[in-house]
């Protein structure tokens, strides 16, 4: 079959992307547009097959929060039945499968999806993932649409893998993640999350693991109660060579000190009372694998000898024993204290310090990652949507703009709690519709103690808002920001809607509301 002409015109740009060194992003977002091109919809997604999960790496039209969700494909009969055909799909207006983007498309976020078609991705004969077109009006799609994503797949597949080679390493490192998801789901255990988000601080941290993923090299990682400490050890591992031996976490905390000894290197049977039989240590479980001290902060001085030793000769004797046994580990620690300060109050030796922080790494807060909190928050709703069995579940513009002006001193820890306690009050307050929304006043946090937000952080300032009603004062603010981004771009809305994020006939749409010429 021969592709028409009109195809081809909007599928030659992306031709020539695939030999440039683009950024993800970059190059999944001209993806996107280029099928918005070709098939007018309300909303797009193009999603990445991880394990059991599809995961949104570029959205046109969707909330922020989409991008932080991560959509079990058992949970949604959508993208199942999407991933089960070799070609598009085209469902019915009337299907009643619950369609995943319900109360998510930004146009009117109160309507449910009623056209949606897609089209599984494949690399190298491998299912890839899913790219989505969605629609609020019934019939907006045909046949013609469907022929059209037929013939824009291949070339989706080609920039996917244009995507994946350039990511080269970490891409090895998601295979790993997968394969370690796949051992914890048949153990039964719950699965672990992942680093979510986008903002500058955040792609800095990404920076600073793939800088040291794959060296041997001991990490601290420093950074408040919350913010994520664990998840970063776990990302280093993922992307180090030793991904597919064990991580052994250790919470220094929780470690009795006279047991501290027997539980990192072990015991003997008879070395103490109830030692009935040998026992291997944490550092020997963790052998040609990476051992995490969290809290390492509490350990004793007698503690932090002990662990000197073992660190800087590779040797260890059980309790009990005089067996030398090698290991070879490699060690990552975490501590919400500023360990230098705890060398200078002398509770923390200096050459275990030493030892520790050959590559410092801090995790930033949550009030210093923007629009990162919408992101994490849509990964806790979805959690929320599963747990409380709904069809779906989002948040109000109003309790968006809540959680952006919170300052969060319990970071990640204090949003996740939040979203879970407010899932519970909006059900409780409005039923089991099809799609739950969280309102502002579900929220536990006071609009009197919603704070000023850090420079650059996007939330509304109070003293342009005083005075003003909730909705006022966030069109207030989006006018702010979007004559701000058209002033840094030069008034070239193409690169004002990358600034800011979003679709550039969104963003048409909202400026001509609020009367900007």
């Amino acid at each position: 079959m021969t592709t028409p002409d009109h195809i081809l015109a909007a599928l030659l740009p992306l031709v020539d992307d695939l030999s440039r060194d683009l950024p993800e992003a970059e190059r999944y977002r001209r993806l996107l547009e280029a099928l918005r091109g070709l098939v007018p919809c309300d909303a797009s997604a193009l999603l990445r097959l991880e394990g059991q999960e599809l995961v949104p790496l570029a959205v046109n039209g969707l909330s922020v929060d989409t991008l932080g969700r991560r959509f079990r494909v058992a949970d949604h009969p959508r993208f199942a039945a999407l991933l089960g055909q070799a070609g598009p799909t085209l469902f019915p207006s009337d299907s009643p499968l619950p369609d995943p983007y319900d109360g998510l498309v930004t146009a009117e976020p109160h309507l449910d999806v009623h056209d949606c078609m897609g089209c599984p991705l494949q690399v190298d004969g491998t299912p890839w993932g899913l790219v989505t077109l969605d629609a609020l009006e019934a019939g907006r799609f045909d046949t013609n649409d469907l022929a059209t994503l037929r013939a824009f797949a291949s070339l989706a597949g080609a920039t996917v893998a244009a995507g994946d080679r350039m990511r080269g390493l970490e891409r090895d490192a998601e295979r790993e993640h997968s394969r370690a998801e796949g051992f914890r789901l048949a153990a039964g255990q719950a699965p672990v999350r992942r680093l979510t988000g986008l903002s500058p601080a955040f792609r800095h941290l990404q920076e600073d693991i793939a800088t040291v993923a794959h060296s041997d090299l001991t990490v601290l990682i420093r950074g408040e109660t919350g913010t994520g400490k664990e998840l970063v050890a776990q990302a280093i591992h993922a992307a180090s060579t030793r991904a597919d031996r064990p991580l052994i976490a250790v919470n220094c905390a929780a470690l009795p000190e006279q047991l501290l000894e027997s539980e990192l290197f072990g015991h003997v049977r008879g070395a103490f009372s109830g030692a009935t039989t040998d026992r291997r240590g944490k550092f020997e479980l963790a052998d040609h694998g990476t051992l995490f001290l969290d809290e390492v902060a509490d350990l004793s001085l007698g503690a932090q000898a002990a662990l000197l030793r073992v660190m800087q000769s590779g040797q260890l004797q059980r309790v009990g024993s005089d067996r030398e046994h090698r290991v070879d580990v490699r060690t990552i620690a975490a501590s919400n204290r500023d360990l230098a300060d705890e060398v200078r109050a002398g509770r923390c030796r200096a050459d275990f310090y030493h030892r520790l922080s050959v590559y410092p790494l801090v995790v930033p807060t949550l009030r210093e990652r923007g629009n990162d909190v919408l992101l994490l928050a849509g990964g806790f709703l979805e959690e929320n949507r599963a747990r409380l069995g709904l069809n779906g579940i989002r948040l109000s513009s109003e309790a968006q703009a809540r959680l952006l002006g919170w300052t969060w001193p319990g970071n990640v820890r204090e949003l996740e709690h939040t979203v879970g306690r407010a899932s519970l009050k909006a059900l409780s307050r409005a039923g089991r519709g099809k799609v739950l929304v969280i309102e502002a006043g579900d929220l536990d946090i006071a609009p009197s103690e919603t704070a000023a937000p850090a420079p650059n952080a996007d939330a509304i300032p109070p003293r342009d808002a005083a005075g003003l009603t909730l909705r006022a004062a966030l069109d207030l603010y989006e006018r702010q920001r979007i004559e701000e981004a058209l002033a840094r771009s030069g008034g070239r809305w193409a690169a004002a809607a990358r600034d800011l994020g979003m679709d550039r006939a969104n963003l048409r749409r909202s400026a001509a509301r609020l009367g900007i010429a």
